[in-house]
Order: C-alpha cells, then structure tokens, then sequence
C-alpha cells in the first residue's frame, strides 16, 4: 500500500520544517564546494590570480554540480526508491533479496562504504576547509603554516559537531538551515548572474 500524507501531516509541513531539512540534507553536500573551492584556487596559481571570471566560472561549477547531483540524483531518481518509505541500500536489498539472495554481498560492501563515508567526510570536510584558511596573509601572520594548528582547529571543530550532535537532528537542521540557505542562495544568485553575462 502506498504511503500517502494525511491531511494532518500536510498542514504540519512549514517554511520552518523545510529549512531544518534543508540544513540536514544540504550540511554535508553544500559543504563540499569549500574544499572545491580551495583546490580550484590553488591550482590557478593562489588567491593573488583570482579574476572575476575565475569566481565566475568556478562558482558556475559547483552550482551546476550540487545542481545535478541533488536535484536530478537524489530527488528524482534516489528517493523514489524506497521499500515502504524507508530507503537506504538494506532497505532496497530487504525489496529484492527473496529473488536474488546473493545481493547481499554488493548490499554489505555498500553498508560498509557507507559507514566509512560517514566516519572520514566530517574530519576530510572540516580539515580541508580549515586548511583554506592558510591562504589568508591574516592567519599566516598569527599562526603560521604549520599543520598542527589546522589539526588543533579540526579537533575543536569536529569535537562541537559530535556534542550538538546528540541533541538530535532537528537542533543540528535548525542551525545549518539558515547558512544553507544563504549558501545556496548565494551560489544560485552568482550562477544565475553568469548565465545572464554569457547571454547578454
């Protein structure tokens, strides 16, 4: 049987609902263009020959990716597969197992990547945006270059990610919310702002 909303749930759906779903869902994804952003930067020759048209180019990529990746992956091909509106890949295998029982080998092999994905994106996420900030003149002249205060900083960081954390999901979507909005606004307004500039 189809699950369907009720006319409950329907009206118990907000702006407020929305933005914490948005921090929750979009936190890890939208925090990906940091490191992006970074190696693009580096690998154009540093922050001194950043262009307009670099920001331009490069912001244009990652709007298009988490684009793509999100919109097109995740909602219109990832969630409409669900085994009674539950999904991830022991819930897809629990749909197909009385056919194929031998599936149980690629389902335990993308359990466990997607444990080690949750175990290594936070502290790869955290200390590649806290290692952007040694191309700051600012923070070189306090801290220097070495990896030990980006390491100190990545601890501190992940340490009061994982104590919020226990406050549930709700708490954690209700403080990413907003930052993620502004995030994907601002990326959306830059895209929209180079598309007009190529067609104009």
């Amino acid at each position: 049987m189809e699950n369907k909303l009720t006319q409950k749930q329907k009206k118990s759906i907000s702006v407020a609902g929305l933005l914490v779903t948005l921090g929750v869902v979009y936190g890890d994804i939208g925090t990906s263009p940091l490191y992006v952003m970074k190696a693009l930067i580096e690998g154009n020759g540093g922050l001194a020959s950043v262009t307009n048209e670099f920001i331009y180019g490069a912001l244009s990529l990652v709007n298009w990716t988490l684009t793509l990746l999100t919109s097109i992956k995740y909602v219109l091909i990832a969630l409409r597969a669900d085994n009674h509106g539950e999904g991830g890949i022991f819930s897809l295998y629990a749909l197909i197992r009385k056919k194929a029982g031998w599936l149980i080998i690629p389902a335990i092999i993308g359990g466990a990547a997607l444990l080690a994905d949750g175990i290594l994106t936070p502290a790869v996420t955290v200390t590649t945006a806290v290692e952007g900030l040694r191309t700051l003149p600012s923070y070189v002249s306090v801290f220097g270059t070495g990896q030990g205060t980006v390491i100190l900083i990545t601890l501190v960081i992940i340490s009061l990610l994982f104590l919020i954390q226990r406050f549930g999901t709700e708490v954690i979507g209700k403080f990413f919310g907003p930052l993620m909005f502004l995030w994907i606004l601002m990326i959306g307004w830059i895209g929209l702002a180079n598309v007009w500039e190529v067609f104009s």
